[in-house]
């Protein structure tokens, strides 16, 4: 039986193993913690104690409902971000959003690459720059050379490394008790480097390759099912895959922000507490560590960096990628050979290799890095603008336009990412 003699029955959903079950949403929240993320969260902390904890509540609601609403684009739709764009609004602003997007994850990648070396280098010697080499080789080969069903369930058993960083709460002494305080009534501040760190966090929290990711992981993943349908076309299908992405997706942003919430604690009481408070990069963050929570904690804080970062650089290199070939009405797929493939997995190449390269050149990595979250908090807000009017587009979601709550919890995160970035400009130009 092919394809089209199965529009409109319902999708056999057989009993599956819970991991099994969690897919691009677990895949997309916990990317979410990659090196840079782990910098933003430690100098939060390191600077700020508990004080900047309340974000990662506030902001979970949000990541959840703008992330279900790309995923239900990609299912219902049967295309990414990029193609709906392109199908249905301007030219120009799609290549405007694509062309920055692909700016921002490259310079991303570079950090998260630079902050692996900068790791192993912390645990055993050598050089940073050759073992960031050497992973940005890995990384690439893992992703064209390894078929799509099987590298997919090696990024999700990587999502298990974030436990390092619940690992390290065993590791201090924390006083739950202020930090409950704190927490639920912390002591907010007006002054530029408060406002720019919550800026920062957002940032790190709500990001545009999140949503180009996920969308068209919920593309491959139907793809690769001989069962599966867009939603459109197989409306019977929709309760159990909209159930489904509502779990993923809740259980990858819980991840991500319990995750995000443990590192900033753990610096929190280990580094403000002692009087240090200026961290300007993940792998600081672990070496500074070491002399007041040990040993232990110190391998744990920067084992996870390396393999947050060997999770966080294929959805970079592969979210640019899917903007790319969307826009350019390229063949885009992991499931697909390199050899009839070549135009997409040429952007994960160059993404890839251009991020190494940067490793190498006289760049500060904290400006490229400011500058990376500057783009991406910019761009966000447009492509959160048109993610709101595609899901509410009957020509591409036909009868599963979101519905109310959802529609106010992504204009919700919409304008609170527009007034984060007015902070982020506001902080820049009043420094």
């Amino acid at each position: 039986m092919n394809k089209k003699e199965l529009i409109g029955k319902p999708l056999a959903v057989p009993h599956r193993s819970w991991m099994k079950k969690l897919g691009p949403g677990l895949i997309t929240g916990a990317a979410d913690d990659d090196p840079s993320g782990i910098a933003t969260y430690s100098q939060a902390g390191a600077q700020f104690g508990f004080n900047t904890l309340w974000t990662l509540f506030f902001t979970f609601p949000l990541m959840v409902g703008i992330q279900i609403i790309s995923a239900k684009i990609g299912r219902v739709s049967g295309h990414g971000l990029a193609t709906n764009i392109r199908r249905h609004y301007p030219w120009p602003f799609l290549y405007g959003i694509v062309a920055l997007l692909m700016f921002a994850n490259t310079i991303n990648i570079a950090a998260d690459i630079a902050a692996m070396g900068a790791a192993l280098k912390l645990l055993i010697g050598g050089s940073s720059q050759f073992y960031a080499v050497g992973f940005g080789l890995v990384s690439l080969l893992l992703q064209v050379f390894i078929p799509y069903k099987r590298y997919v369930r090696v990024l999700k058993w990587l999502t298990l490394v974030l436990l390092a960083y619940v690992g390290i709460m065993f590791a201090v002494q924390i006083p739950w008790g202020q930090v409950v305080r704190q927490t639920v009534w912390p002591h907010m501040s007006w002054k530029p480097e408060y406002i720019t760190m919550v800026v920062a966090i957002f940032g790190t929290t709500i990001s545009p390759y999140l949503f180009f990711w996920q969308a068209s992981q919920e593309v491959e993943d139907m793809e690769a099912d001989p069962k599966a349908q867009t939603l459109i076309d197989a409306p019977d299908q929709a309760r159990a895959n909209f159930t489904r992405i509502k779990i993923d997706t809740i259980v990858g942003m819980g991840i991500s922000n319990l995750i995000a919430f443990f590192i900033m604690l753990t610096t929190a009481v280990t580094l403000n507490m002692h009087g240090t408070t200026d961290i300007q990069s993940s792998a600081q963050a672990a070496d500074a560590l070491r002399p007041i929570a040990g040993e232990f904690a110190f391998w744990l804080f920067s084992a996870g960096i390396i393999g947050t970062g060997m999770l966080a650089v294929p959805v970079l290199a592969g979210s640019a990628a899917y903007a790319v070939a969307g826009t350019f009405r390229w063949r885009n797929s992991l499931a697909a050979k390199p050899e009839t493939n070549k135009a997409f997995y040429s952007i994960i190449t160059a993404a890839t290799l251009l991020g190494v390269l940067i490793c190498f050149a006289p760049i500060d990595p904290i400006k490229a890095l400011f500058w990376s979250a500057v783009v991406n908090g910019v761009i966000a807000v447009p492509v959160m603008f048109i993610m709101m009017l595609m899901a509410s587009h009957k020509e591409i979601m036909g009868a599963f336009v979101i519905h109310p709550g959802l529609r106010v919890l992504g204009w919700s995160c919409t304008i609170a990412m527009a007034f984060v970035v007015i902070g982020m400009l506001w902080g820049m130009f009043s420094a």
